[in-house]
């Protein structure tokens, strides 16, 4: 009985044995093969794309995702057909196990359907500098299901599509140009009328400070230590930080160049 079942065991690693290497061996090159001729083809795509220009880079990269993963899903099951697997029994197998997955997984079906929800409403595109999701910095992709973000501090950041869809969102690029926020606090004893004059002269004088809509320099309000100014310049989209800089820096120099006294707090004297 041991020598037929090594006999029957030799018999089958001879023949059908040897079959299975050769088509896992076909089935590796079809992969591989198959892979390559994706991600050629959809260069191509991308490439139409971009010469048509009816489409931006956004939506071209959303297209060209969703297109990848159905040609993958494509060669999985033509790899499956060579095998000789049944393929409608792995297509039911598959809508099987995506019902299971989709159940387990629920957040990535959501993220997926804000993915789509994003491409229709376009609340920002590829190249926005937005605050979404709690994170903020400079939109670089927009995938099936995460969005990438690169920080002002140059860390990529995946935020979750229905994390940004659900929650508020703001786009500091969709309009062509936007305000600079600082403040300026002077002492009590200081004149604020002589401090806004000095400020509006130092403002105007800062590279690409817009003239229309002229800064806006003013008193915001009293604190103990003394009156605090409004420093609101206007610039593009792209001299933000540059102009935000170089205000700061320019109330420091305009107040030390008129030695205006530093702010303090008083000190109240009790009397025993």
């Amino acid at each position: 009985m041991n020598n037929l079942s090594i006999d029957a065991i030799t018999n089958y690693l001879v023949t059908d044995g040897l079959n299975l290497v050769i088509k896992l061996a076909a089935c590796l090159a079809i992969w591989m093969v198959g892979r390559q001729i994706i991600s050629v083809l959809m260069g191509i795509i991308r490439r139409a794309i971009v010469r048509g220009g009816k489409i931006d880079a956004t939506t071209s990269r959303y297209i060209t995702s969703i297109l990848s993963v159905l040609l993958t899903v494509g060669l999985v099951l033509g790899i499956f057909g060579y095998l000789g697997v049944q393929t409608t029994s792995f297509a039911a197998l598959l809508a099987g196990a995506g019902i299971a997955i989709g159940a387990a997984w629920g957040g990535l079906l959501a993220h997926f359907a804000a993915g789509l929800f994003m491409q229709v409403l376009r609340p920002f595109k590829v190249g926005d500098y937005v605050l979404a999701g709690g994170i903020e910095g400079t939109v670089t992709e927009m995938g099936l299901f995460g969005t990438t973000v690169i920080t002002p501090d140059n860390v990529a950041t995946i935020v979750g599509n229905n994390k940004i869809f659900s929650d508020t969102i703001k786009n500091f690029s969709a309009q062509e140009y936007r305000r600079v926020d600082c403040v300026a606090k002077i002492a009590n004893t200081v004149d604020p009328k002589d401090a806004m004059a000095r400020l509006r002269s130092a403002v105007a004088r800062i590279p690409n400070v817009m003239s229309n809509p002229a800064p806006m320099i003013d008193l915001l309000e009293f604190t103990a230590e003394g009156p605090k100014l409004c420093v609101r310049p206007y610039c593009s989209n792209e001299h933000y930080w540059q102009v935000y800089f170089d205000t700061n820096r320019a109330i420091a120099e305009a107040f030390g160049a008129a030695a205006y006294p530093v702010p303090t707090t008083p000190v109240l004297h009790l009397m025993k």
